[in-house]
């Protein structure tokens, strides 16, 4: 089976991923799926992109409830991704947060000459 690649597509989840591995390393895949609202296959295929990509670890642990759980840790590879990742997540929104200000402003400027329209046409019938 070919190794899974990581689009730029899946950049936010792979953030999400990365940043919640941080936080909570010994989440399982589903409990990851469900916190993050990722299908469960989609969380699984990530994961092991980053593993293989040597962006996340794993490691074995026995815990009372489960024989073996797994703990994942970012490497220092993936913590620098997460910081690379984060830029350019954070520089995209920024630039669709100007590109929104601009369309909302250039749609408030037509809105203001539909009203100024409809004033003057009814100003205009008004009269006698």
């Amino acid at each position: 089976m070919p190794s899974p690649e990581l689009s730029p597509l899946d950049n936010e989840d792979v953030l999400k991923i990365l940043k919640t591995i941080k936080e909570e390393p010994s989440l399982s895949q589903r409990e990851l799926s469900s916190r993050l609202g990722i299908s469960l296959g989609k969380v699984n295929y990530l994961i092991k992109a980053l593993i293989e990509k040597g962006l996340v670890k794993v490691d074995s642990f026995k815990s009372a409830t489960n024989k073996i759980s797994y703990l994942y840790k970012l490497t220092p590879s993936g913590i620098e991704e997460k910081a690379r990742t984060t830029y350019y997540f954070l520089r995209r929104k920024l630039e669709e947060y100007d590109r929104l200000e601009r369309e909302i402003r250039e749609l408030r400027r037509e809105i203001s000459v539909l009203e100024v329209q409809e004033e003057s046409r009814t100003d205009t019938e008004a009269r006698p």
